[in-house]
């Protein structure tokens, strides 16, 4: 049971960041004015860094049942469960409660610490 929670999370977490990378690409980006243009573009790659983390977050929660290593499993999983923890909060604070994210970030954690 353990290992599929961890599983369910790392899927979650997949989609949570297909959905930021391409709210971003699509919503976001379009309608903001950053100046001058080579910031936009960092903020745009910074932006999709992200992206690119946590779906790396998500693949690691997957492989987890599979390494057969406890070491592996108590890193991935506190690194991972700090990682969206702060993501949440930070989600959270900034949008003062007004985005599903922190909600979605929010039961990932809850799903990788229950795995653990």
């Amino acid at each position: 049971m353990r290992d599929l929670l961890l599983q369910c999370a790392g899927v979650l977490t997949i989609a949570v960041a297909l959905i930021h990378g391409i709210l971003g690409e699509t919503k976001f980006f379009p309608r903001a004015r950053i100046e001058p243009e080579r910031l936009r573009t960092l903020i745009r790659l910074v932006w999709q860094a992200s992206t690119v983390a946590w779906i790396g977050g998500g693949v690691l929660l997957i492989g987890v049942p599979w390494m057969g290593s406890e070491p592996a499993r108590h890193w991935i999983v506190v690194t991972m469960a700090c990682v969206f923890g702060f993501s949440a909060f930070a989600n959270a604070w900034a949008t003062r409660d007004r985005h599903f994210g922190w909600m979605a970030l929010s039961a990932v954690v809850v799903m990788t610490v229950a795995g653990y």
